[in-house]
C-alpha cells in the first residue's frame, strides 16, 4: 500500500533477513534487504528506516551509522539496531554512534514491529484522513466513525485507506488487487467484491461507488447523489 514506510535491513544472515522482512512486511512495511555495506549504501536512498545489523562481512554497522550522522541529509533517518550484540557496553556504544533504538537477537517480533512503529512515529507527522465523520488513522491502522471505533480486519482497512486516500478517483477491481493485496496475491476479483460489501455494511456515512464497467470509487456520503 501506499501508506507503508520503506525499510532497507542491512542483514548478512539470510535466515535472519528472511524472519525480519517477514514479520516487516506482514505489518505492511515495504522491505529491501542488503546483505553487505557496499550494496546498502547503493540502496539507501529513497529509505524512510534502516534496521541495521552490527557485524557485516564488509565493515561494521557502526560505520554505516557514523557516515549517517555526519551526512546533513540522512541525520534523521531513523535506525534500528539489531545485532546479538548484548552487553550494556555494546548498546552504549551503538546509541552513541547514533542508533535511535537497539534491539537485542533474539527477538520478539511484535516488538520489533512496536519499536519500528514507534521510531517512524517520531520522524512523521500521525498520518490521518478525515471523511466527514469517518477518520482514518494511517499509523495506528483504525477508523473512528462518529466517535466510536470501527471494526475492521487488516485487508479491509487497508482497502478503506487506499480509497480514501484517493477519494473520487475510479479503480478497477485489478488495479486494488495490485495496489491493496499485492500483485503475488493468488486470489481472484471477487475478493475486492466482498471486501467493498463489507465495508458498506459498516460505514453508512460514506459512498462506495460501483461504477459501471470500470470499478469502484469512494466519495463522501453527502456526494453521493
Amino acid at each position: 500500500m501506499d501508506r507503508s514506510a520503506r525499510v532497507l535491513l542491512i542483514e548478512d544472515d539470510p535466515g535472519v533477513a528472511e524472519v525480519v522482512s517477514f514479520h516487516l512486511e506482514q505489518a505492511s512495511f515495504s522491505v529491501t534487504v542488503a546483505p553487505s555495506l557496499e550494496q546498502a549504501w547503493a540502496l539507501l536512498e529513497g529509505a524512510q528506516l534502516v534496521v541495521l545489523d552490527w557485524m557485516l562481512p564488509d565493515g561494521s554497522g557502526l560505520d554505516v551509522l557514523r557516515t549517517l550522522r555526519d551526512n546533513a541529509d540522512d541525520h534523521r533517518l531513523p535506525v534500528l539496531m539489531l545485532t546479538a550484540r548484548a552487553s550494556e557496553m555494546d548498546r552504549v556504544t551503538g546509541l552513541e554512534a547514533g542508533a535511535d533504538d537497539y534491539l537485542v537477537k533474539p527477538f520478539s517480533a511484535a516488538e520489533l514491529v512496536a519499536r519500528v512503529r514507534a521510531l517512524l512515529r517520531r520522524v512523521r507527522p500521525r498520518q490521518h484522513i478525515v471523511l466527514g465523520e469517518l477518520l482514518i488513522d494511517v499509523d495506528e491502522a483504525r477508523a473512528v466513525l462518529g466517535g466510536t471505533a470501527v471494526p475492521l480486519t487488516r485487508r479491509e482497512f487497508e482497502l478503506l485507506a487506499f480509497l480514501a486516500a484517493h477519494s473520487g478517483r475510479v479503480y478497477t477491481r485489478s488495479e486494488l488487487l495490485d495496489r491493496v493485496w499485492g500483485k503475488d496475491f493468488l486470489g481472484t476479483e471477487r475478493t475486492v467484491d466482498q471486501h467493498i460489501a463489507q465495508l458498506r455494511s459498516r460505514l453508512a456515512s460514506l459512498v462506495i461507488e460501483t461504477v459501471r464497467g470500470r470499478g469502484y470509487r469512494l466519495v463522501r456520503g453527502d456526494d453521493g447523489g
